[in-house]
């Protein structure tokens, strides 16, 4: 059975829609950031990145960064595009996600990890800031006449909706002004999968 190492609204939020997705048994285990667990010398032997989300497989191997654990899970449930040009465009934007929109988050989120002057920090945060609001502006134009980011629903679309959530909740954005970022959220709203995950980690949307 599959473990999944996460914490409440985080980018492991994906990982989370997908397993209740599959409709395969697995257990969701909660890292409590508060207690920093995610530097416990347990959880480091599962993921020594100190982050999560960390996927440990069936025969114990851990797997950990959405850039790995998403591709994965799409293959195994089937929520993987077939050909390696769509293939090519799901790898691009999980590359996207990941090292472009999550890093600018953490500009603003987690100042710390960038510099060790405090009195730079407003600057670093508040770019952050207008990248972060940027890159929602860029996801909203590459759902333009789409009901989801590829042909057919896959991980990418739980994955999006990570930054929509970031967005209403980290920043007090307009976010239903991101019409099509929006319809998105709202189509993935409709899914029971998604229900039950946003139930389970406690959150609104």
């Amino acid at each position: 059975m599959l473990t999944l190492y996460y914490s409440p609204g985080a980018c492991s939020l994906a990982a989370h829609i997908v397993l209740e997705e599959s409709g395969e048994p697995y257990e969701a285990r909660r890292v409590d950031f508060t207690k920093t667990e995610q530097r416990s010398a347990a959880y480091l032997d599962i993921n020594p990145f100190g982050r999560v989300p960390a996927l440990v497989l069936d025969d114990g191997t851990p797997v950990v960064e959405n850039t790995a654990i998403l591709p994965y899970l799409g293959k195994r449930f089937g929520l993987w595009p077939a050909g390696p040009v769509a293939e090519a465009k799901a790898l691009s934007l999980i590359g996207f996600f990941a090292s472009s929109v999550h890093p600018a988050h953490a500009h603003f989120r987690r100042v710390e990890r960038y510099s060790a002057d405090p009195s730079t920090f407003p600057a670093i945060q508040e770019m952050g800031r207008k990248t972060f609001i940027a890159y929602l502006a860029q996801v909203d134009g590459m759902l333009a006449g789409r009901d989801w980011f590829l042909d057919a629903y896959s991980v990418i679309d739980p994955y999006a909706l990570v930054f929509y959530s970031w967005g209403l909740r980290h920043y007090e954005l307009p976010m239903g002004e991101y019409e099509n970022y929006t319809a998105l959220r709202d189509r993935l709203l409709e899914r029971p999968a998604v229900r039950r995950a946003l139930d389970a980690e406690d959150l609104t949307t």
